[in-house]
């Protein structure tokens, strides 16, 4: 563990099994932290598979203006200002989702979400997919065919009511061949375009925070935080992590449901 009241300047923290306790809540001992943090001048960002919107919902009451890295990296915004929204290939995002129909033709269990900047659609009338994906996307529109409009799509998430991991090494890994693909929960696997992870939106901030590796704290606890670990001098793999995680990061922090961030910031923050 590092000394507390180190010199920090950002401390990014992934979302799902991280912050979130057993509910799916922050902490309310985070809050005052979150205040403590701000008056110190150091910034925090959740970063998260979430739809951005979902992440401001997450946080609407602190009264300030956060900065997010929401959709795993391919929307990062500053402080109310869109830094950049990574939008793949309108064809390729027509044949991810045709993809997901013919997994479903042979058996499977798939949904899938088209995610944009200003929210995200869907073409299942399932009640219980919507529901779950509801849960990420707080700007949700059902449609009649995804593939009818592609334009602006920056992440095509993909619900699985099995097995995510499977599905991610088996009927969809083509899909991986020139995007990527990262499973972000047991049945959750997100697709974006190459090169674009959570990383990438740290990095973005970074820069126009003027804040080095060195000063930086991340959080996380799945695959698709991995990326972003590597941004960060203090990287935290929460204690309930999976195994690549734990091995990526530097340091381990309590899980989720004991309030690991709460107890590490609590230290680091003296």
């Amino acid at each position: 563990m590092p000394e507390p009241a180190a010199d920090i300047g950002l401390v990014v923290c992934d979302m799902d099994g991280t912050l979130l306790d057993a509910d799916g809540l922050v902490p309310e001992g985070f809050w005052p932290l979150l205040h403590e943090m701000t008056a110190r001048g150091i910034a925090f960002v959740p970063a998260s598979g979430r739809q951005y919107q979902s992440l401001v919902r997450l946080f609407d009451r602190f009264p300030g203006t956060l900065s997010y890295v929401a959709e795993n990296g391919a929307v990062a915004v500053r402080e109310g200002e869109l830094l950049h929204a990574a939008a793949m290939d309108p064809d390729f995002v027509r044949r991810a989702v045709r993809a997901v129909r013919a997994a479903n033709d042979d058996g499977a269990r798939l949904r899938a979400i088209a995610c944009r900047a200003d929210g995200a659609s869907i073409e299942s009338a399932d009640p219980d997919f919507a529901a779950h994906a509801a849960t990420y996307c707080a700007v949700l529109h059902q449609v009649d065919d995804l593939t009818a409009d592609t334009d602006g799509v920056v992440k095509i998430a993909v619900y699985d009511f099995d097995d995510a991991a499977a599905t991610a090494n088996g009927v969809l890994a083509h899909l991986g061949d020139d995007h990527a693909l990262v499973v972000s929960g047991a049945h959750w696997l997100d697709i974006t375009g190459r090169g674009v992870h959570k990383g990438v939106g740290v990095r973005r901030l970074q820069e126009h925070f003027g804040v080095s590796a060195a000063r930086t704290v991340v959080f996380g606890d799945y695959l698709n935080d991995l990326e972003m670990l590597d941004a960060a001098d203090l990287s935290y793999a929460m204690d309930n992590a999976h195994p690549e995680v734990a091995a990526r990061a530097r340091f381990r922090a309590p899980s989720n449901v004991e309030h690991g961030v709460v107890t590490v910031l609590s230290e680091l923050l003296g």
